[in-house]
């Protein structure tokens, strides 16, 4: 069968278009997640993420601007506990009358630990952390500081803080309390927060303590029984609404709104961030959801 001039050219045309709209199908698909990776917006007033394995800054937003932290201060509490020399978690600790005024004066979360019982450093851990006890934290700033009287180990210990923030580079960071009832001078940022957790989630004790939803702690009352504390349960709602939260630690109070220091792993990547300042709880989780998100996405 003969073809004319005509049919080979009109043949050559329908190729070129086919080929042609195979490159721009085959464009369009390599473009989309491109396209599809929109950097999210947060409620919180700063935030920041970052790759744990290497640093890598993924999101900011504020994140050097020092705010006031509230409770992941205990971050930092529960770093210089963990990093003393010969420290033993087994140590018990008997809890004084001072540590329960200091809640009641301050309204304070707690871990409604009893006035006269033996309680270990290791649950002194977890009642810091799970319940952001703040009478966890005067226990351990009363244990761990230095001094004659209670209030001069208090102040060491808080010395303690600022000395470790300096030793991690957090240039932005500043403790004048030990649980974030801060006097005015306890602020912190985004990038420093996410820097400090990234150090303490080294600790493999800390790494356990933070991704603990709920603790039950047996502690011995002064006569010398068992006492079987209520359980505490995990403040960071993450944990049973993100899958791979592994951490880290709330906060809030009037100056700091709503905050959140967040972590988790996925098909062995590691995401670390902050949110500071949210307006909320449902909107603090739902602000580090996104940036875990858009974390994960970033690394692929």
């Amino acid at each position: 069968m003969k073809i004319g001039i005509k049919g080979i050219r009109l043949r050559r045309a329908v190729a070129v278009t086919v080929t042609a709209g195979a490159v721009l199908t085959t464009g369009a698909l390599t473009a989309a997640p491109a396209q599809a990776l929109t950097t999210p917006s947060i409620v919180a007033k700063g935030g920041y993420v970052m790759n744990n394995s290497n640093a890598t800054s993924l999101y900011t937003k504020a994140a050097d601007t020092r705010r006031s932290t509230g409770s992941t201060t205990k971050i930092m509490t529960a770093k210089v506990v963990l990093t003393q020399s010969n420290l033993n978690l087994d140590a018990k600790v008997t809890i004084q009358k001072a540590y329960s005024d200091y809640i009641v004066a301050n309204n304070a979360s707690q871990a409604h630990l009893i006035v006269g019982d033996q309680v270990t450093v290791r649950q002194l851990l977890y009642g810091l952390m799970l319940p952001s006890g703040c009478d966890a934290a005067y226990a351990l700033a009363d244990k761990f500081g230095t001094g004659t009287t209670r209030a001069a180990r208090v102040t060491s210990f808080i010395g303690k803080m600022n000395t470790k923030a300096k030793q991690l580079g957090l240039t932005n960071t500043h403790f004048d309390s030990f649980d974030g009832i801060g006097n005015g001078a306890n602020y912190s940022t985004p990038r420093d927060l996410t820097k400090l957790a990234s150090s303490a989630m080294k600790s493999t004790t800390f790494r356990s303590i933070v991704k603990t939803k709920s603790y039950t702690a047996k502690t011995i009352t002064k006569t010398g029984s068992t006492r079987t504390m209520s359980p505490w349960t995990n403040t960071n709602g993450l944990l049973s609404s993100y899958t791979g939260t592994i951490g880290v630690k709330t906060g809030s109070g009037p100056e700091a709104g709503y905050c959140l220091v967040f972590a988790a792993t996925r098909n062995g990547k590691t995401v670390i961030g902050t949110v500071l300042a949210s307006t909320s709880i449902p909107n603090r989780e739902s602000d580090a959801k996104k940036l875990m998100t858009y974390g994960f996405a970033r690394l692929g």
